[in-house]
């Protein structure tokens, strides 16, 4: 998410915070080439030129340029700009009224990622403890029904569909009552994709929110399309009054113009990012956690509340007990790798990690390959890893496809963290994030 934006402006700061001092020209230099970064990440042109403005206004203050280490301020200087750019503090997060189900409209064009943000978001709310009602009222398309069921059905979530239906206003009314009546906490609407020129279509999304009258009406734009998103969201906001948006396949934004360039143009927030394909690859959006990112200092804040929502922490106590007793077996360390894959793409986790500025040597593909080769073990040797001789190590590693150097390497890295985990579990404190 955002590779190209980072890296580049890692570059222009690079030059700055190598610099024991720093003159007005040297700063002027600097904030023409972000301006330049930020036009090829495909940010609106006013937008850049005004973030840049307001970072040239203050980083030539006598202050800064005669302050021990300038080149670090002009860096905390443009996060604070990104951070007003991408709209400062975090929007107030959905309302539930006491007496009936709160409602969330989706709006979007066709193929921006509306049905599947609509389960993501379901499954965002669900995980929260609230109950969920998904409405499929996109007539048009004639897989739509079937695939809101599908990833209804996956999540754990009712959808209310009728294909016999005509109207989508009389379904989503019906929708409405059953949300209220079954003590639903929320109805998530799917909507038709639409083309934000097509008046029909757009007259029948705001008939829609006329009848839900909806707690929020959210936007669903493609990460990927750049300033085409901000279009988009411009000519559907003359029309609809969007209180939000989601930002879907952000994770392939390497960019980052679009999400840069939306509260500044359109004036809504930013409430959702998209970032990756499975139910719960969606993420609340903070503007100072994506500005960090945007500048290499990773975002530990998200990645500490992803390990909380998604890791077992009963497993996790029961390894810490295990520890102090016992000792750490592999079938223990196939059980943390595999709590790991919950919290989401290694390098996507890595990068949360501030400091972490290039890839890693070791990737998704290299966990997969080591998962391979501890199920190809007896359960015998998982538990007593002393016992695996050369005949046993080749056998393994025809189990697994893999070398028998392989199998080798793994067993250096599993004595190794065996090592380090009776360090920590010596100690009366909490073991590293993953395993505590």
């Amino acid at each position: 998410m955002f590779d190209e934006l980072t890296t580049k402006l890692a570059g222009v700061f690079r030059k700055l915070t190598g610099r024991g001092r720093l003159s007005e020209q040297d700063v002027r230099d600097a904030v023409r080439e972000i301006r330049r970064v930020l036009l090829e990440a495909d940010v609106n042109l006013v937008v850049a030129r005004d973030l840049c403005k307001r970072v040239e206004t203050r980083a030539v203050g006598a202050e800064l340029l005669q302050s021990v280490a300038p080149g670090q301020q002009v860096v905390k200087i443009v996060f604070d700009e990104l951070v007003s750019a991408l709209g400062g503090t975090s929007a107030a997060g959905t309302q539930f009224p006491s007496n009936r189900a709160a409602v969330v409209l989706l709006a979007g064009l066709q193929g921006s990622g509306k049905t599947t943000s609509a389960a993501k978001l379901a499954s965002y709310w669900k995980e929260r403890g609230k109950r969920v009602l998904l409405a499929a009222l996109d007539l048009r398309r004639p897989a739509a029904v079937d695939q809101l069921e599908v990833l209804g059905r996956s999540i754990g979530a009712p959808v209310h569909a009728d294909r016999s239906a005509k109207d989508p206003i009389r379904l989503a009314q019906e929708a409405r009552s059953r949300a209220d009546r079954e003590g639903f906490d929320l109805l998530i609407a799917d909507t038709a994709g639409r083309l934000h020129v097509d008046e029909e279509l757009m007259g029948e999304v705001t008939r829609l929110q006329e009848a839900l009258q909806p707690t929020e009406t959210l936007l669903v734009l493609d990460g990927m399309t750049g300033q085409d998103a901000v279009q988009i969201a411009e000519a559907f906001t003359k029309s609809l009054r969007v209180t939000g948006f989601i930002l879907a396949k952000l994770d392939g934004d390497a960019r980052g113009g679009a999400a840069l360039s939306l509260r500044a143009v359109c004036g809504a927030p930013i409430r959702y990012l998209g970032v990756g394909e499975k139910p719960d690859a969606l993420e609340t959006f903070h503007a100072d956690r994506l500005a960090s990112r945007i500048l290499g200092m990773g975002d530990v804040v998200t990645l500490v509340e992803r390990a909380q929502e998604r890791l077992d922490h009963s497993k996790a106590e029961a390894l810490e007990k295990k520890l102090r007793k016992e000792g750490f077996t592999l079938e223990d360390f196939l059980g943390q790798l595999q709590e790991m894959k919950k919290l989401g793409p290694l390098d996507e986790l890595l990068k949360m990690l501030p400091g972490v500025k290039s890839p890693t040597q070791v990737s998704d593909q290299d966990l997969r390959r080591t998962e391979a080769i501890i199920q190809s073990m007896t359960r015998q040797e998982r538990n007593r890893p002393q016992i695996i001789d050369g005949s046993r190590r080749k056998r393994i590693a025809r189990g697994s496809g893999t070398t028998v150097q392989d199998v080798n390497r793994l067993l250096r890295q599993f004595d190794q963290a065996r090592t380090m985990l009776k360090r920590f579990g010596g100690k009366r404190g909490r073991l590293p994030m993953g395993m505590s």
